[in-house]
């Protein structure tokens, strides 16, 4: 019998069906699983020098950022010292540091979300990596990749930490200036608030690798330098026990903040001008080759000018007429009266030089993640 055209087609179409539905299968198997877990490896690869490359523009716009920032909080400490202040210019100072403090807030906070970026990025790729390997050994159980350990963050949390108290110090000072408030106390209140704040930035800053490591070592043997006098004087002003070692940690701290509770100042544990001047008078009042002393040793002195480039002689303690002339020549070029001792205006001269070193980063200098 013969088959009806409707019946024909409907076999036809089967019979294409099923070729088309085993030529597929044929074109499914020629991609092995080898073939799918290395396309893998290679986008998680992509991803993962994506995510580095957006955690190295993160961070180098943070970089950025907080310079401008630490730029904004040195000029306003100077508004002080620089200019005839009234209280009101100490209530409205700090106000343009809005923007600058957003963006420097902003970019720290781009910064560690690029960070974990990267983080997951690694974790991915070790994932397919344990996948294509076992793919490669036919099924067999194979180890899986070593996960990538976390990266240390951008900076120690000690760091973080003091800037928010630091922040939280400045905001407290200004608010506490009133119309009623003493021009004299307003201005140490503001002072050593905005100078404890910018110190905490340069630390963070530091830590967060955004100055090279030449820099880095040169602020860390200028700051070491300066330490290391102020830790002398304070030990012969009587109010420091431990020992002069350089290092500003917590009894270096609680020794200005002891200086500074004898002196009626705001306790920061900074040292800013009132509180040199007030070491000055300590010293002063102690014995008269204390104050001759004034408050850096010879060797912090020659150390110091050394690094900043205003000294070639030897570091050996001896105060020489040449020592006096390069004294004198740096208070000219910061604009300190040269009077060839290192006085109140000169430790101040010193703190913002060292400052500006370490504030200044190498052109092509980022953070790694693991800084």
């Amino acid at each position: 019998m013969k088959k009806s055209r409707t019946g024909m087609r409907l076999t036809t179409v089967v019979v294409c069906v099923t070729a088309a539905a085993i030529a597929l299968a044929g074109c499914t198997d020629s991609v092995s699983d080898v073939d799918r877990a290395k396309a893998q490896v290679s986008a998680k690869e992509k991803a993962l020098a994506d995510a580095q490359t957006a955690f190295s523009d993160a961070s180098d716009k943070f970089c950025s950022s907080s310079k401008d920032y630490v730029v904004a909080l040195d000029r306003y400490g100077d508004v002080l010292t620089s200019t005839a202040p009234t209280v009101g210019d100490v209530r409205v100072a700090g106000k343009d540091l809005a923007q600058p403090k957003e963006e420097a807030y902003a970019g720290a906070d781009a910064a560690v979300k690029a960070q974990k970026d990267v983080t997951d990025a690694e974790k991915e790729l070790a994932k397919a990596r344990t996948a294509l390997a076992e793919a490669e050994a036919s099924g067999s159980p194979v180890a899986p990749a070593a996960t990538p350990t976390s990266p240390a963050p951008l900076a120690p949390a000690a760091s973080v930490d003091r800037v928010k108290q630091a922040e939280s110090e400045f905001s407290v000072a200004q608010s506490a200036v009133t119309d009623a408030t003493p021009l004299k106390q307003a201005s140490v209140q503001f002072n050593s608030a905005v100078v404890a704040l910018e110190m905490a930035w340069l630390k963070l800053y530091a830590d967060a690798g955004c100055i090279s490591d030449a820099n880095q070592q040169k602020a860390a043997e200028a700051v070491s330098a300066y330490t290391t006098a102020l830790q002398q004087d304070l030990a012969t002003a009587g109010y420091y026990p431990g020992p002069v070692d350089g290092v500003y940690g917590p009894i270096t701290v609680q020794a200005v903040q002891d200086l500074q509770k004898a002196a009626g100042l705001p306790v920061t544990g900074t040292v800013d001008k009132a509180t040199a001047d007030a070491l000055q008078a300590a010293l002063a009042a102690k014995s008269g080759a204390a104050a001759q002393a004034s408050v850096a040793s010879t060797a912090a002195v020659q150390q110091t000018l050394k690094l900043l480039g205003f000294w070639d002689g030897p570091v050996d303690g001896v105060w020489t007429p040449e020592l006096t002339d390069a004294v004198k020549t740096f208070q000219i070029t910061l604009g300190v009266e040269p009077t060839g001792a290192v006085d109140a205006a000169t430790i101040a001269a010193f703190e913002k030089a060292i400052a500006e070193l370490t504030a200044t980063p190498a052109p092509s200098a980022s953070p790694s993640a693991t800084p």
